[in-house]
């Protein structure tokens, strides 16, 4: 393509037909053929209307087909002009209301960006080109613009453009077009109808300088990069002159040493060009470049096999590219990004990190900061980076005076900030969008330092403090530095006297700062004054300080009390618990020692007649006996009762062999308990359930010595990734209670391993729910949960028995979501239950002390064989008197080893004289 215009472009201009006839026909023709390649078809008919039918296609080298093509709408609407005049006109009008409705929506909101492409897009339908391209242009200054919208504005452009002052402003807009984004077909674009130029005056020279701008920008490209090189080339080699072989070959030496696709066409393009050998380092260099290629092949193959925008695709690319360190083609990825990712801030900021510490070009920085806030224009960080590049490049600051239009616009951005806050923020939310006032506090801070404007800034700072504020010492301290720098001593004091009667956190800092500058600017009588107020301040702060400490200390008391209350509650309730279930235990064993004794009476005779009245027939007993297994015994056979088959199978329980617990098989086994203790056969109920998760080997319930259910199993599977499973039915109810599953762990060589799988700390996205009706379920808690954001989970806290407690934790998605929802969820009222909301903050679980080994009063060691197995016990009485009690030393001796023997061993003399029953007697009367 490039060969031909270039071809083109040095053969001699053919000469126009002599006459003003001729010439003004053909001018008339070039205006039409002109303006009919960007009109629609409806204006091109018209235009050919003007013209005239003295039209010769022969004459302009319009071929027959062409013509058919271009004219068949002006034909027809000669033929019919009142049909096509009323469809012309219908949609014509349709056209214009659109296009009014949208220009005056841009006149409201000017930053909506389909607004404009639709209006550039009918205003192009309908050939207002004037429009059109004022459109254009005011759309770009506002955004960058795409590779598509650039490429249509340039053919229309290119395709009006008669004259050499038309050719300079398709080369502005070529120049635009190619720093909005790196677009390798705009460059080319760019190249090509340069070539057209090339007779003009330093048209080769533009040429060049285009082609080599192109290949600096996108000539890396691994994909569009080669197109740019064989235009160059093929442009190159069309200008026959013996000097630009060597340019020729300089191209293919230069592209060959850069890894890019069909690498192999173009060396075997060289070798057959070229009709000397190729030399060995352009092949070493080439070869080198296929080994990169190889490199970089993978991430190419990514993006060229995943669908835009590809963001993860080219931040790997990014990565791999920065570990390699090359800055040309670290800022090609970037760029080949951004045309997918313009809207996302963070490729921008990391781009121009990279620039801002890496490269530090002052205009491919300040060029890249000023592209990205005009994608990203509601960017705050965006902003902050372009301010600081500007400043640590040196750009001239344009200096504010007060007088000044920016300012007046500056204010009213201020004030509608504010404005915005109250009525979006603090009117909606009830709560403050910006509780510090950092709005406030830089407007003050800028009417101070660059407009002179004390009492503006003044203005500013009572309404600061009339927020809430005047309570902390920072924001009068922050204040009274911009009085220091910018205001007068005066205002200073004045400022500072009242943050000595307003601050309540940390009035002492005040008074200092206070003090202190009376002390190095004041008079004698403004310290004197200072230290009174000073003084009397700070003693009345003591007070409150006192009598705060004090309610706290109450307050604190009073939570003692009630929790001792509560515990000696506790205890009672346990006590009177443990009481009535020893009662009925001594009850259950002296019917049980009645049921023993009667069994060996003579039975009844109305039970002996019952019995006697069921026996079956011999044969069918002895049928019977043959099917069950009790050959041997002759009694007569008889249902029992179910309490009596209770008693064979707790019996049959007692009987079964204790199977001691393998540790070794601990990460293949889950302990399973709070389970029913009324359940029967647990093995049979539970194995369905657990089986889901794999393959069970053995289920283990445990049972009493009386052969009773305990509530708790071991569950052994084949494949440890079973039991991880399992571990996900923890809570499941079974028999209308949560089933607690938890891992094997031995505490005794793991005293500090927690089964609690909740955490336990801090979680600002989830909310503790208290107060809620015992009714309330898992469904309605979510629906009002789910008003105010995302609820992730419910989880409703319930005891033992799966009876709920009126607490539960919601899980949101974020934090604010949590925060919004304590703010309107506090002190909600649900069926009659004011509930209570708060963020998820437990506290800490007190750990257990360890029991000290009790000591005797005398100091020593109790023995445990003293007070028996269970220790000294509230009930126990000791019934010896108290003349017979005597201290056992051996006794306690022995306890932790032999008693040291006398030096002097005598039994006559050691040894206690015995006593008689008389002698018991006679102590028992004695007074």
């Amino acid at each position: 393509m490039a060969t031909a215009a270039a071809a083109s472009a040095s053969e001699a201009e053919p000469e126009p037909k002599a006459g003003p006839t001729a010439e003004g026909e053909e001018d008339g023709v070039k205006t039409a053929r002109t303006r009919r390649k960007v009109l629609p078809r409806a204006v091109a008919a018209a235009a050919y209307k003007a013209v005239g039918p003295g039209w010769d296609q022969q004459e302009e080298g319009v071929s027959e087909s062409d013509g058919d093509e271009e004219y068949a709408m002006a034909s027809s609407a000669e033929s019919s002009p009142g049909e096509y005049e009323w469809e012309y006109d219908e949609e014509e009008e349709k056209n214009q209301l659109e296009i009014e409705r949208l220009e005056e929506q841009l006149s409201i909101n000017v930053y909506d960006y389909n607004c404009h492409v639709d209006l550039i897009r009918l205003l192009r339908l309908e050939g207002e080109l004037t429009k059109v391209r004022m459109a254009r242009q005011k759309m770009s200054e506002i955004f960058p613009l795409t590779e598509e919208l650039w490429l249509e504005w340039l053919h229309d452009e290119i395709s009006m453009a008669l004259d050499g002052l038309d050719r300079e402003h398709v080369y502005e807009l070529f120049e635009k077009a190619v720093k909005d984004y790196i677009c390798p077909n705009i460059w080319l674009e760019y190249g090509q109808y340069s070539v057209g130029g090339i007779g003009q005056k330093g048209g080769l020279e533009k040429v060049r300088s285009v082609f080599e701008r192109a290949l600096s920008s996108v000539g890396l490209h691994m994909t569009k990069g080669l197109a740019i090189w064989e235009a160059y080339r093929e442009f190159e080699s069309a200008i026959v002159e013996a000097a630009r072989l060597e340019k020729v070959h300089n191209l293919f030496r230069r592209q060959l040493a850069i890894p890019l696709y069909d690498m192999e066409a173009t060396f075997a393009e060289y070798e057959e060009w070229s009709e000397d050998p190729i030399p060995e380092s352009v092949i070493q260099n080439y070869n080198k470049a296929l080994q990169q290629l190889e490199r970089y092949k993978p991430y190419e193959e990514a993006l060229l096999q995943a669908e835009a925008p590809r963001l993860a695709e080219y931040q790997a690319y990014i990565d791999f590219e920065m570990k390699i360190g090359d800055p040309a083609r670290v800022q090609l990825i970037f760029e080949r990004a951004l045309v997918e990712n313009c809207l996302v801030p963070d490729l921008w900021i990391r781009y121009s990190q990279y620039l801002d510490r890496q490269l530090k070009v002052k205009d491919l920085v300040l060029s890249v900061h000023n592209r990205a806030v005009r994608n990203c224009p509601w960017t705050v960080a965006l902003w902050t980076r372009y301010l600081l590049a500007m400043e640590r490049h040196g750009v001239d600051h344009r200096v504010i005076s007060d007088s000044s239009k920016e300012l007046e616009e500056l204010r009213s951005a201020f004030t509608r900030a504010l404005e915005y806050l109250k009525q979006e923020v603090e009117e909606r939310f009830n709560e403050s969008g910006d509780p510090s006032c950092m709005i406030m506090q830089n407007w003050a801070r800028i009417e101070a330092r660059l407009c002179n404007n004390m009492q503006k800034a003044r203005e500013l700072w009572d309404s600061i403090m009339t927020k809430g504020n005047a309570k902390y010492a920072n924001m009068w301290l922050e204040y009274y530095n911009l009085e220091r720098a910018h205001g007068d001593t005066q205002h200073c004091r004045k400022a500072l006297h009242r943050a000595v009667q307003c601050t309540s956190d940390y009035p002492e800092h005040v008074c200092e700062v206070l003090l202190t500058m009376e002390r190095t600017e004041g008079t004698l009588e403004d310290w004197d004054i200072a230290v009174q107020k000073t003084e009397t301040r700070l003693a009345r702060v003591n007070e409150q300080r006192i009598k705060a400490a004090e309610k706290e200390a109450a307050l604190a008391q009073q939570e003692e009390e009630k929790a001792e209350q509560r515990k000696r509650a506790r205890e009672k309730k346990a006590l009177k618990k443990k009481k009535k279930t020893r009662g009925a235990d001594k009850r259950k064993a002296e019917e049980d020692d009645e049921k023993e004794w009667g069994d060996d009476e003579e039975e009844q005779p109305s039970k002996r007649r019952k019995v006697e009245n069921s026996t079956p027939p011999a044969g069918e007993a002895q049928d019977l006996e043959a099917e069950m297994g009790l050959f041997g015994k002759s009694a007569p056979v008889d249902v029992d009762p179910p309490s009596k088959q209770k008693e064979r199978a707790a019996a049959l329980k007692r009987d079964m062999p204790k199977v001691p617990h393998d540790s070794s098989k601990d990460s293949i086994t889950v302990f399973v308990s709070n389970l029913p203790y009324s359940m029967d056969e647990p093995e049979v109920k539970l194995r369905p359930l657990f089986e889901a998760c794999g393959e069970v080997t053995e289920i283990r319930p445990i049972f009493s010595n009386r052969g009773d259910f305990r509530g708790y199993c071991y569950v052994e599977f084949k494949e440890e990734k079973s039991a991880l499973q399992a571990l996900e039915l923890d809570r499941k109810t079974v028999e209308g209670r949560p089933m607690f599953v938890s891992p094997c762990v031995d505490k005794s060589k793991h005293p500090d391993f927690k089964v609690f799988r909740y955490s336990t700390a801090l979680e600002k996205h989830k909310l503790f729910v208290s107060g809620l009706p015992f009714s309330c379920t898992k469904e309605e808690l979510e629906e009002i949960c789910k008003a105010h954001g995302t609820v992730k989970d419910i989880r409703l806290v319930t005891n033992r028995a799966g009876k709920p407690k009126g607490l539960a934790y919601v899980e949101y998605e974020n934090e604010s979501q949590a925060s919004q929802a304590v703010l309107k969820m506090d002190g909600m009222t649900i069926k009659e239950n004011v509930i209570k909301v708060a963020i998820s903050n437990p506290p800490q679980r007190k750990v257990p002390e360890k029991p000290e080994t009790k000591k005797a009063p005398g100091g020593g060691m109790v023995p445990r064989q003293i007070y028996g197995a269970r220790g000294k016990g509230r009930t126990q009485l000791c019934l010896l008197p108290r003349a017979l009690q005597r201290p056992s030393m051996t006794a306690a001796q022995a306890e932790n080893g032999p008693a040291p023997q006398p030096a002097v061993t005598t039994s006559a003399a050691t040894e206690a004289p015995k006593m008689s029953n008389a002698d018991f007697a006679k102590l028992l009367l004695r007074k």
